[in-house]
């Protein structure tokens, strides 16, 4: 009898400045990195207090919104310190699904990602979601 297949673990990048109370809306128990414009920062603080995390692991993290910097450059500024926090790591289970919700699909989002073992790529309505196998995820980079 095989082993049964772990569940992913679905980190959320939210690059959407004016994102704000939606944020309320989230499914509680996932990673959530969130810019900290002035729409979303009120509701971010508002939750960490309401919902302090146990860890680093869960709950809501904050990033520093620049506007003059394009989603994708942000994305991609990001990326090193949140694979740190959340790959092999720091993680016994490091994320499988990457989730971005404000940012285009690009190449050089595909081509760093792909850096990071993701090889599967969804478009959505308002971003993307990025997948990689478990055996891609623990390999430290």
């Amino acid at each position: 009898m095989a082993a049964p297949r772990s569940s992913p673990r679905r980190l959320i990048i939210i690059l959407d400045p004016e994102f704000g109370e939606r944020l309320r809306a989230m499914q509680p128990g996932i990673p959530i990195w969130i810019e900290l414009s002035p729409t979303n920062e009120p509701t971010v603080r508002a939750l960490w207090v309401e919902h302090p995390e146990p860890s680093h692991l869960l709950g809501i993290t904050g990033l520093k919104f620049e506007p003059s910097v394009r989603a994708e450059e942000r994305l991609l500024g990001n990326m090193d310190m949140i694979e740190l926090h959340h790959g092999p790591h720091s993680a016994s289970e490091p994320y499988t699904e990457l989730e971005v919700i404000g940012c285009d699909l690009s190449p050089s989002i595909r081509m760093a990602l792909g850096d990071l073992g993701f090889d599967r790529f969804e478009e959505l309505e308002q971003g993307f979601l990025a997948r990689r196998a478990p055996e891609q995820a623990a390999i430290r980079r």
